[in-house]
This record gives C-alpha cells, structure tokens and sequence, in this order.
C-alpha cells in the first residue's frame, strides 16, 4: 500500500516538473523569439538615423539648410501585410488610400473633429505629443511578393496614380520588402483550404517580420492569424482592415443546413457524415479565428455587416470601428444622367462568389418578355481575372450563355483600364449586383455615382448599408428611392422590365439615379480619409 502511495507521489511529482519544464522552455522560447524581433527593429531605426545624419551631412557641404533636418524620420515604423499590393482591386484601393492618409498625418494633417475635414494644426486635442511625434516621424513597410527591380517603387507608384487616381505625398518613405520566393506560402490547398492558407500566412508573416519588424503590424488582406506571429512573437501592436470575416455564421448556417454553394461542395452538402465532419471543422476553426482576431489593438471593418461578425467571433478586441472603403465617386457624379442606352451592366472580378451565373439566368428571363424589343438590350460584364481558375469560369459563363441562347446580347469585357469602365459606366441604365452577402460592394458604390439605377442583392453590405431605401413594384413613394435589391432571378428581371419599359429618362428612373448618386457620397474618399485618421488617431497604435 505505501509502495503504491509512493508511485503515486512519484507521477504527480514527475508531471508538475514535465509541465513547469514546458512552461519554464516556452516562456525562454518566447523571451529569445522577443529579442531576436527587437533586435531587427533597433537595426532597421539606426539604419534610418544613419541615413538621416548622411543626409543632414549632405546638405551642410552643400550650404542648403540642415538645421530642420529630423534626425528621428523614419523612426516609427508601421508595416502593411499586403502581398499583391500592386493589384488593381478595391482591396488595393483601401491599402493606398490609408498610406496616403498616413503621408498626411506626417505633414501635419490630421483630422479636425468640428468640421470633419482634415487641415494643418500645431496641436491637436485628438492625438497627444507622443501620437504628434510618431506621426512626424512615420515610415511605411509593404510586404509584398511581387519581384524586385531597379525601377520597382516608381512603376508602382504610377500605376497607382495612374489606376486609382492615389498620389503618395514624397514625405512618406516606403520601404517594400518583396517575399517573391516565399509566394508559395500563398498558393491555395485542396483539403482543409481555411486552415492549411492561415498556416501559410503565418509562415510569410514570419519571414515578412524577420527582414523588418515595425513598431506596428497592420493587415489589410484579412488575415488574421498573422496576428499570433506579429503581436505574442514580434511584440509589434496589431492594427486590422476587415474586408470580410474568413468564416462567419452564415457559412456555419449554409453547411448545417446542406446547401450547396461555390464553398460547399454539392457532394458535401449531399452527405450527412461529412457534412457533420465539415461543420466540426468549421466550428474549431471560428473558435481559433476569434482568438486570434481578438489579438489585434484596432480592428476596422469596411461595413456595418462585416461589423456584426467581427464583434461576434472577435469577441475580446474591443471596439470595432466602421470605416468605408474608398470609392471615386468625384469623377463618376460628373457624368450624365439622362439619354442612357439600355444597357445593363455588371462590374466585378470573374469568381465564383459573385454569382455571374444569375445575372445570365435573370436577363434570360428578361429577354423572354415579349414587351421587350431584344436587339435594344445588352448585359455587359466587365472584370478581372487573377489566373487561370477566372478564365475557366469565364469560359463557362460563356458557354452557359449560348446554353441560354443570349450569347448575341452579352459582352465579356476582360483586364480593361479604369477609363474604358468609366465609359462603360457613363453610357449603361442599369447596374447589376448578385453576390450573396458581399461584405460592402464597391462596384455598386461606383455604379450609383455613376448614375446607374442599381440592382443589388438583397443581402450583406448593400442591403445593410448601401442601398438602404430600395425601390420594388410595390412602391408607391419613390422619392427617396436610392436603387432596388432583389435575391432570385424573377425578382431581377422584373424590375429591370420595369425600367426598361418606362425608359432610361423616366421621372422614377431619373428620382432613383439622383439619389443613388447623392447617397453614393456617403462613400467618398474625403469620408475614407477622416474616419481612417479618426480611427487611428484614437487608438493605442501610434502611442
């Protein structure tokens, strides 16, 4: 019996010391992965300051004026996590447009809170002097896989300007880290796809850290799981632009209930075993997410939608600030509103989320309207295709388009320049959207602006945000009608019968086009630019 008390005592004994060794191993693990980062960052700062007393030294042999020279620019360090920074998607747009909203902080321009406009001022009741001083002193790192070459910064910068009307202020310094020989990390896996790419952003997220660790890490590609790398191994604080929760509950619902979607595999939806095996997944995956996610200083979203998900899985991040992205719509609201062709058109990249295939199954029906004359309408879908899998849905949208027999009444507009959707846009009468739950639709932004009569789907950001005063059949009052939403194919095409019938310059298709463009306003990049400084200015990330 004592010998057994013994044994006991002994495992109990040989268990507290394995697990005070695991901890003991972790937190020296931690506590060297801490100083390994820290160093990186000293060296990258006194690699600016060397650079600053070289330039400083310059202008004295030169007789210029080195006394205002800053001998701490460059010393705060805020690094984006976008890896196809130079993409020309709305993604893109919102990453260039928060660097130009930092290049403003460093000359001084920061939000005035009265008026809701930025202008230059000593001091600020919103940001104190250490907020001041890290604004003036700012450099901005991308990490990108994108090649390096000799004329990298200056091709990117003008496709940027050139692309979405964005000019960085020459103030700001950027700095690009190019992670093309780690691309790989990036390519998509068949099996457990949510899980095996989140694994792979940590891994870039770690090489992106160990070339230049900032002071602040801020992702802009919604991945969060690099939060773990940058915030508990790099000791960076953690900011976040949500364009869309990687999971959400409605993609829990979808599988619970056996649907089949673009990612929920009809076989899938189909087993009642795999489905259950899928939706374990599911929730130990969320459960990770909200973990992870919580991890971050400042989280903003790019819809009220988006926000309600966000706050549901990233329950411990504390407030969730509601910034909308960027839309043009300056050079959009010039053009006319009058004497549009009838033409409908759809603007957004080539995948399988946006559901192309009903836009095909609603003009079909459309077309079978016998009040509709058929050589005087056409669907146009103008987008871009990233790879091979966009034009292979291509190829199929297009052949389900002679499946339907509408193939002469529909243009595929692929990889086109902004002014030729510009002049899209300026002659089409109705815009198209049917992304179930898009998490905002900049696309529907541009069309409203543009002047289009918009139709939405009646789900995610547009309907929750956009097109808050929709117009149906059934509406008596349209004079605060800002566009229509619709979820299936008869919906659609009736109310795109309606417009075309009465016409493109008809009292309702006129009322709805000026209000869709004056509500469009609300997504402006002034307003872009005041809440992102707003946001940042009143968190911990630049204290």
């Amino acid at each position: 019996m004592g010998d057994l008390l013994n044994l006991k005592r002994l495992a109990h004994f040989s268990g507290a010391t394995l697990l005070a060794a695991i901890a003991t191993a972790t937190i020296y693990l931690h506590h060297q992965c801490r100083s390994y980062f820290n160093q990186i960052r000293q060296d990258f700062i006194a690699y600016q300051r060397q650079r600053n007393e070289n330039s400083a030294e310059s202008s004295t042999k030169k007789k210029t004026k080195g006394e205002g020279a800053n001998p701490d620019d460059n010393t705060f360090v805020i690094g984006f996590f976008h890896p196809h920074c130079s993409s020309g998607g709305g993604g893109e747009r919102v990453l260039w447009k928060a660097i130009q909203a930092l290049g403003e902080l460093k000359e001084g321009k920061l939000m005035d809170r009265r008026t809701n406009k930025s202008k230059k001022k000593s001091v600020s009741t919103s940001a104190d002097d250490d907020t001041l001083n890290h604004c003036k002193n700012l450099l901005v790192v991308i990490y990108t896989v994108d090649e390096p070459s000799a004329t990298y910064e200056k091709d990117l910068l003008t496709h940027v300007r050139e692309r979405f009307s964005i000019t960085i202020p020459k103030s700001l310094s950027l700095h690009f880290v190019h992670l093309h020989e780690e691309k790989h990390l990036l390519q998509k896996s068949k099996r457990l796809t949510m899980m095996a790419e989140s694994l792979g952003t940590m891994k870039l997220a770690w090489c992106a850290l160990s070339a230049v660790t900032p002071h602040v890490f801020f992702d802009t590609t919604g991945c969060a799981f690099t939060f773990f790398v940058a915030r508990l191994l790099a000791g960076c604080k953690v900011g976040a632009y949500v364009h869309y929760p990687t999971i959400s509950t409605d993609m829990l619902s979808l599988v619970w209930k056996r649907r089949p979607t673009y990612n929920n595999d009809a076989k899938v939806a189909a087993n009642p075993i795999v489905t259950c095996a899928k939706l374990i997944y599911y929730v130990i995956f969320a459960f990770l997410y909200g973990l992870v996610g919580s991890l971050a200083n400042l989280v903003m979203v790019n819809s009220s939608w988006t926000k309600n998900h966000i706050q549901y899985l990233w329950k411990l991040s504390g407030k969730v600030h509601v910034v909308f992205p960027p839309v043009d719509t300056k050079s959009l609201k010039v053009l006319p509103l009058a004497d549009r062709e009838n033409m409908i058109l759809s603007i957004g990249q080539f995948r399988p989320e946006k559901d192309h295939t009903l836009q095909l199954l609603s003009f079909a029906k459309l077309m079978e309207n016998d009040e509709i004359k058929k050589s005087d309408v056409k669907l146009v879908l103008i987008g871009s295709c990233r790879g091979e899998d966009d034009r292979q849905l291509v190829d199929q949208l297009q052949k389900r388009a002679r499946e339907l027999n509408i193939q002469d009444n529909v243009e595929f507009v692929l990889n086109q320049p902004y002014p030729v959707l510009k002049d899209y846009l300026g002659r089409a009468s109705i815009g198209l959207h049917t992304m179930w739950n898009e998490h905002f639709g900049i696309g529907v932004v541009e069309m409203m602006a543009a002047g289009l009569v918009t139709i939405a789907h009646e789900s995610g950001g547009p309907e929750s945000d956009i097109i808050q005063s929709p117009w149906n059949e059934r509406t008596l009052d349209y004079s605060n009608c800002t566009g229509c939403l619709a979820s299936n194919a008869e919906q659609y095409a009736a109310l795109m019968r309606r417009i075309i019938k009465d016409g493109s310059s008809s009292d309702l298709a006129m009322k709805v086009r000026e209000n869709g463009r004056k509500h469009a306003e609300q997504f402006s990049d002034e307003v872009f630019m005041n809440a992102f400084k707003g946001a940042l200015l009143s968190s911990s990330l630049l204290k």
